[in-house]
């Protein structure tokens, strides 16, 4: 059977500039060459990259995991750019990582009522979305929020908790509950305003975690469109030891697209090419019974096909791809999740160092593996998974 490309083939490459700085390079049957010149000969079309409003300390201290300023991202984005690729802006409304964990102020936010932060979040989303498109054009995609989950901009945007154990929300009054996603939908269309009027060519995402929950999308989703925040996609972050099967995901994905007429994109995903990890620690956990893909190469590439898959078996057409988290973090020497300063910031102390290189799409030298190939690929299973991977 014959089928074509996804629309969207991405990868999230946001620790590139400390990579390269701490000497990592990329290469593949040409030679070394700019990453990003590399992805799009492999099929990718389109570069996902983050932004902290100042992921530095008072001293000046860098947070690492990036260092994701707005200068860093405009020179990715230009590199992008000049490879053919699209841009997907990603805005976490922090200094430094935002997920369902924490979703901290920036520092120079500290201290304003919620009109301020929600005048902050126009101020720094008109901000971003000028300056990229002035050096490297429109971006296509805008992330209003990075895995929102239980909200954003805390303890402003804060909202009912969802355990993904337990597949539970905390509890709450309904009163509380409602006034809480209020403030989040007042934040939201801070950012969903803002990117409208700076760049009317942009097209917004909205982005969850745990890809697999139905019951988690619906109530939030259901809660953000009653009080009328303007979203052009669903985002989901989805990695298969973490947020359920395949089968899990493809049912959430249906249910987004009847129940909202929206647009769905898988943002966030990866598996590993090696059980062990170059980098030291492993995140990955080859021995999990989700673990249903061998931690190989074509393990890497079995997982792609079938995501692909899966998506193109989303109604309507409206599984637009995929995009492959930090595929180029190479466990280089002195690369890091975070700092010690980062640590502080967002109040989350763990081991230091790169838990992610063997989840990459490039071996620890930053040759290409040839999974990289599977994320660009034409080919890709139809609507029916496999039945041992449901």
């Amino acid at each position: 059977m014959t089928t074509t490309s996804l629309p969207i083939r991405g990868a999230d490459v946001s620790m590139t500039a400390e990579v390269e700085a701490l000497g990592g390079s990329f290469s593949d049957a040409a030679g070394t060459r700019d990453l990003f010149r590399i992805l799009a000969d492999h099929g990718v079309n389109l570069a996902r990259l983050r932004v902290w409003v100042d992921p530095t300390d008072s001293a000046g201290r860098p947070y690492q995991g990036g260092t994701n300023d707005l200068a860093t991202t405009l020179r990715l984005a230009e590199r992008a750019r000049a490879a053919g690729l699209d841009l997907m802006i990603d805005l976490h409304y922090s200094d430094f990582w935002a997920d369902p964990k924490k979703q901290s102020l920036p520092r120079s936010w500290e201290g304003l009522d919620l009109d301020g932060v929600c005048d902050a979040v126009a101020a720094h989303t008109a901000e971003v979305i000028t300056a990229v498109q002035s050096s490297a054009g429109s971006p296509e995609w805008v992330q209003v929020g990075n895995e929102t989950t239980n909200g954003m901009l805390w303890p402003h945007g804060r909202t009912p908790r969802y355990d993904l154990e337990s597949r539970a929300f905390e509890e709450v009054s309904p009163d509380e509950a409602s006034e809480q996603y209020d403030r989040l939908a007042r934040l939201l269309k801070a950012g969903s305003s803002a990117v409208r009027a700076a760049d009317s060519r942009s097209r917004i995402i909205l982005h969850l975690d745990a890809g697999g929950a139905a019951d988690l999308y619906r109530r939030w989703f259901d809660e953000i469109t009653m009080r009328g925040v303007d979203f052009d996609a669903v985002g989901l972050s989805y990695y298969p030891l973490w947020h359920g099967s395949l089968g899990d995901l493809r049912d959430n994905l249906h249910q987004l697209v009847e129940r909202y007429e929206k647009d769905v994109i898988v943002v966030e995903t990866a598996y590993a090419y090696r059980p062990d990890n170059p980098g030291g620690t492993s995140m990955f956990d080859a021995s999990s019974p989700a673990a249903i893909y061998p931690a190989s190469v074509d393990g890497q590439a079995r997982y792609l096909d079938d995501l692909a898959g899966v998506m193109r078996g989303v109604p309507a057409g409206r599984g637009l791809g995929i995009v492959y988290w930090e595929p180029a973090w190479l466990p280089v020497p002195g690369t890091s999740w975070a700092s010690v300063a980062g640590m502080d910031y967002g109040s989350d102390v763990a081991e230091p160092g790169n838990g992610w290189a063997n989840q990459t799409l490039f071996d620890e030298r930053g040759r290409v593996l040839a999974s990289l190939s599977a994320l660009g690929a034409t080919s890709g299973r139809p609507a029916i998974m496999r039945e041992e991977y449901r």
